[in-house]
């Protein structure tokens, strides 16, 4: 057998402080991700307009606060190096039963808000590419071999090329070993839960669905007097964000980001199914996203673009592992981390991160 080409493998990049957390401990780490770049939720779309215009969105998590404080030892130190930066702006609720705004206040009275400078996944994208992180992208896994008599983890890719051969691995999909895995993709789960009791925590973990509608506008929403808001009586819409008032970003544009409701996301999936959705239905999303954002009553001009985009098992509806914040199997040297561990942001996601590391570099430099 040939030595193995790395110590840990980390699969997905939104892991990506836990990959380089465990190199900074003398672990050498190969990252795999099977999308283009970094970041999963945290990661930043860029599209081109019709007239050639380059347009960025964080179309997934728009912004996260803080409140522990080994988390907020890590920003701080992200902050120093200009991966994060506050997002001072106005936040508030919208109500669209009165068509009116309620509690629009200012950020000194709210949590500190963070964003990645100039896009959410700056910061996966610099972790990613720390010293003795390994960064392997377009690259999914299709299987994880546990290899009892060399006591180590084969991993095998969708297209059933070797990957190699690791002491441990820190995975973050929450899907690694669930039905939902089959039903989306057609193809058995990657991680077989009989290898460990741990992980039959992992076996169907209850998710929300979403729709994110990118927006770009020529001119400023001006009649809308908050740069964050929530909506409330709305069966359609939950939030909408304004990425150009963003820190670093470009201002050539107004651009917004919606966020649909669970219950509205859940609807179209009942109708469409889990399958990747079809351009009629984004475009049908789209559009009445897009109505009940102009029904506001707030002269909202028509956008010169628009997309939707589903994000349809990105939001855990249930924390597994609230105690340890993480699924660790000691004896297979296996952690499953995320904010589906936790608690469903980004903190939660770090912090997961964090333990899944702490689990892996204790045990790894024992042997």
């Amino acid at each position: 057998m040939q030595n193995p080409v790395a110590k840990v493998a980390v699969v997905g990049s939104g892991r990506s402080v836990c990959a380089a957390t465990l190199a900074r401990n003398g672990i050498s780490v190969t990252l795999f991700d099977s999308a283009r770049g970094p970041g999963g939720r945290m990661s930043q779309r860029r599209e081109i307009s019709e007239d050639g215009r380059e347009l960025l969105f964080d179309h997934g998590a728009p912004y996260f606060t803080v409140t522990n404080p080994d988390v907020l030892s890590v920003v701080t130190e992200w902050e120093s190096r200009g991966l994060v930066a506050e997002w001072k702006s106005n936040f508030g609720s919208f109500d669209c039963f009165t068509n009116k705004f309620v509690n629009t206040e200012h950020q000194e009275r709210e949590s500190k808000k963070y964003v990645g400078v100039p896009g959410m996944n700056s910061i996966c994208k610099a972790l990613c590419h720390e010293p003795g992180v390994d960064s392997k992208f377009n690259m999914g896994i299709g299987k994880f071999e546990w290899l009892e008599h060399e006591n180590l983890w084969s991993l095998i890719g969708l297209d059933r090329q070797h990957l190699g051969h690791f002491k441990g691995v820190v995975a973050s999909d929450k899907n690694i070993a669930s039905p939902r895995f089959t039903a989306i993709t057609g193809q058995p789960p990657p991680l077989d839960l009989s290898l460990a009791p741990e992980l039959v925590k992992l076996h169907d973990i209850p998710i929300y669905p979403c729709f994110a509608l990118m927006l770009a506008f020529n001119e400023p929403l001006s009649l809308v007097p908050a740069k964050g808001l929530s909506f409330t009586n709305s069966k359609v819409l939950s939030r909408a964000n304004c990425e150009s008032s963003k820190p670093g970003r470009s201002s050539t544009s107004e651009r917004w980001v919606l966020h649909s409701t669970t219950e509205y996301a859940k609807d179209v999936i009942a109708q469409s199914g889990l399958e990747k959705p079809s351009k009629e239905t984004l475009s049908k999303v789209g559009n009445e996203m897009l109505q009940e954002f102009l029904s506001t009553g707030l002269s909202i001009p028509q956008p010169f673009f628009m997309k939707a985009h589903r994000w349809g098992s990105a939001f855990p509806a249930a924390s597994i592992a609230k105690e340890e914040k993480c699924v660790w199997s000691e004896k297979k040297k296996l952690a499953i981390c995320g904010d589906f561990c936790l608690s469903p942001n980004v903190e939660g996601a770090i912090l997961s991160g964090l333990a899944a590391a702490s689990k892996l570099k204790g045990l790894i430099r024992t042997l």
